[in-house]
């Protein structure tokens, strides 16, 4: 496979940004860097004009077909590797590798799932919750001033996911990872070890959102394929009929 076949794999996902120049912009940069898939999240309206205005005619087929989800889990639902881009950082954020990292890591991936590249509003970034579906966050390295306008961002991980894809093509023998669970059936299965885990006495309301969040990345970082992920959820799903009818 080429790597413009491979890249074909790869989307941006902007979630709820403020300006429609920033999405015109992205769409820009994303046909400049060989991605064709342009997600925003969110119910805001954007004039096509302002768009057309940054992307320029050569990126208006890109903006007619923009693709248009209310919310988070249902844009990431059809994807097999989500990484997530942020200026902050935390203890729940973990370890950020810079993008020239994380997009060497992701370019295996490209050959047989869907990868996105996810960024968050302009004024306040990605929250916790948000990054629940997300298998990898990244930063991106600045001086003492670490805010970057949302295009430019954009433009410094398409680079080197672009990069990352031909170095990795271009490999004597060229490794690519397996089928993954998309977000969609990771989150089936988590929504199952929950009820499982609740019914056990495992979980408690108080403390459900910090196991749970502990799980997600446990689990995430295995990279479970489809079937795997059934079968957790096959058993989840036995364990509660046996306790219902007991």
């Amino acid at each position: 496979m080429t790597p413009n076949e491979l890249l074909a794999n790869a989307a941006i996902v902007l979630k709820e940004p403020k300006f429609a120049e920033n999405v015109g912009s992205a769409a820009r940069v994303a046909l400049n860097m060989g991605i064709s898939t342009l997600i925003v999240v969110g119910e805001r309206e954007y004039e096509r004009d302002k768009m057309l205005r940054t992307a320029t005619h050569k990126a208006a087929d890109l903006i007619d077909n923009l693709e248009r989800y209310p919310t988070l889990p249902e844009a990431l639902a059809p994807f097999g590797r989500v990484i997530a881009t942020s200026a902050r950082r935390g203890r729940q954020r973990g370890t950020c590798p810079p993008p020239r990292a994380a997009m060497r890591e992701a370019a295996p991936y490209l050959l047989e799932n869907r990868v996105a590249l996810l960024f968050g509003p302009e004024d306040r970034g990605l929250n916790n919750e948000d990054l629940y579906p997300c298998h990898q966050l990244t930063t991106i390295p600045t001086a003492d001033f670490s805010s970057l306008n949302l295009a430019q961002a954009v433009a410094v991980l398409a680079y080197e996911l672009h990069t990352a894809v031909y170095e990795h093509a271009a490999g004597e023998r060229a490794e690519f990872h397996p089928n993954l669970a998309t977000v969609q059936e990771m989150g089936a299965m988590y929504a199952h070890i929950e009820q499982m885990l609740q019914k056990i006495g495992f979980l408690r309301d108080e403390d459900s959102a910090y196991w749970m969040k502990n799980i997600r990345s446990f689990l995430g970082r295995v990279g479970l394929r489809a079937k795997e992920a059934r079968v957790i959820r096959g058993f989840c799903r036995q364990f509660l009929w046996y306790d219902g009818n007991r």
